[in-house]
């Protein structure tokens, strides 16, 4: 069996200003494919594996359309000599967004299918935070996304994505997809899958996967800071009894709508003052104060200081706020001498719309070593706070973000991060966890984003409405 692989994975705000240009872009490419650990799972399998390219990018704000071209290009131009292929396995996110263009994924997914034809059994696995769309199940004949947010089963759900295609190719059995739109879409800081009621309605899917007919159970929460008309829950079920299909998509995708106001912040949320002034006032230790509205894995741009600003003013010890995205005051530190104090402009270096900078004077603490100037982190101290400068947008997510940088988080008061849930390596330290419900373009108050292409109704931007779950066939289950 001859299978192709590859895709793209990025997750973008519409209401980000800045554009991802192909740097901010990993690139994988032909046979470096196989050897990453991404992929390493298809090893496992009794079938020959032919890479073409995967290109993947933190969060982050709209894809230039030139760069998307030449991606598109380049995965069909890599994709076409590989023909025929018995298979097709797709890796991508959901939560594209090309500039200028609607349904991004439907784009390159169509694209694909046209390519591989009509014969080619084609399967895609996607973050529970992305968007679908009937052109993008038209396309596919099976579909698997995440179940846990905080995303600890990526290679579970591209297991069960490459599996199904196995399967269907050994056996001749092609399964067929269905599904249901829901028109509710929150963010996913409330609708964690650790916290109640996600934790319910994901612990069905694995219970649907065991009914006769059924493949593989979907929920997606949909990525609710694009907007966009496909921005949106859905019930998405691939298997082989259409009647059991549609049942289980009318089922969940009223569950989900039944608990729409019962989805709530897993953590303890407020202005970033009131967040600031409990974790200074807090007896307990280190506090992680999660700043919502600028987190770089959600989409946010990270250069954002308006956290920064209000401990300052409240003059916060024993602060680790790790990080602000600015490339000029990172190279200032690196030009200067450790220990050398500066006067720095912080903040607001790739947004200059939405951000404000501000003044400060610093002590050069640590200088990252890395022959890569775009990797380069500094860590000053601003009173009681040191605080990490990258030069490019990144998270600080696990706790090696902070030790390879001489810090030591657990030994901090306060530690602040660009985040929204709590990674798995941060949420067990926090004592407590605060999230300011900051400004951004990932803003947690939905209802006060700008809307002007969503679908309407749509909760929570609209809440007086009733829903009865439709469910509706891919093209390719249609034909059938």
């Amino acid at each position: 069996m001859r299978i192709g692989f590859g895709g793209i994975h990025i997750e973008c705000s519409t209401y980000n200003p800045v554009l991802n240009e192909e740097k901010d872009f990993r690139v994988t490419r032909g046979e470096d494919l196989l050897a990453t650990p991404y992929f390493a799972f298809l090893k496992d399998y009794d079938a020959e594996f032919l890479p073409t390219i995967h290109c993947r990018a933190i969060a982050g704000g709209p894809v230039a359309r030139s760069i998307y071209e030449a991606f598109k290009a380049e995965f069909l131009d890599r994709l076409k000599p590989l023909l025929p292929l018995d298979g097709l396995y797709l890796a991508m996110h959901g939560a594209m967004y090309v500039e200028g263009m609607e349904d991004a994924e439907g784009d390159w997914i169509t694209a694909a299918r046209d390519l591989v034809g009509p014969d080619c059994t084609v399967s895609a696995s996607y973050d529970l935070h992305g968007n679908v769309t009937q052109r993008i199940l038209d396309a596919l004949d099976m579909y698997s996304t995440y179940r846990t947010a905080p995303h600890i089963d990526v290679e579970e759900t591209m297991r069960r994505s490459v599996s199904m295609l196995m399967e269907s190719l050994k056996t001749g059995v092609k399964p067929i997809i269905v599904w249901a739109p829901i028109p509710v879409v929150l963010p996913g800081e409330r609708t964690s899958t650790v916290d109640e009621p996600a934790k319910s309605l994901y612990a069905m899917m694995p219970e649907i996967d065991a009914i006769d007919g059924i493949w593989d159970a979907s929920l997606m929460v949909g990525y609710v800071w694009a907007d966009e008309p496909r921005a949106t829950a859905a019930a998405i079920m691939t298997g082989t009894d259409r009647a059991v299909l549609e049942r289980e998509a009318k089922r969940v995708a009223q569950a989900y709508w039944d608990a729409r106001e019962d989805f709530v912040f897993g953590c303890e949320t407020g202005s970033i003052e009131e967040c600031v002034e409990k974790a200074i006032a807090s007896q307990t230790s280190p506090v992680v104060l999660a700043e919502s509205g600028d987190n770089p894995t959600g989409g946010g741009v990270g250069d954002r200081a308006d956290v920064l600003a209000a401990l300052i003013e409240r003059d916060a010890q024993g602060v680790v706020f790790a990080g602000i995205a600015d490339r000029l005051a990172t190279e200032a530190c690196y030009a200067a001498d450790l220990g050398s104090v500066l006067d720095l402009t912080v903040g607001a270096s790739l947004d200059t719309i939405n951000s404000r900078p501000i003044a400060v004077k610093a002590t050069v603490r640590f200088l990252h070593e890395t022959a890569d100037p775009a990797d380069r982190q500094a860590v000053i101290a601003i009173g009681g706070i040191e605080l990490v400068l990258s030069a490019k947008r990144r998270p600080y997510h696990y706790l090696a973000d902070f030790t390879r940088l001489g810090l030591d988080p657990q030994a901090a008061r306060i530690i602040v991060v660009k985040s929204g849930y709590l990674s798995p390596e941060l949420a067990p330290i926090a004592n407590p966890n605060l999230m300011a419900l900051s400004p951004g373009v990932v803003d947690q108050f939905v209802e006060r984003l700008v809307r002007a292409r969503k679908a309407h109704p749509t909760y929570p931007f609209d809440k007086d409405f009733t829903f009865t779950p439709q469910v509706f066939p891919s093209a390719r289950a249609a034909s059938r």
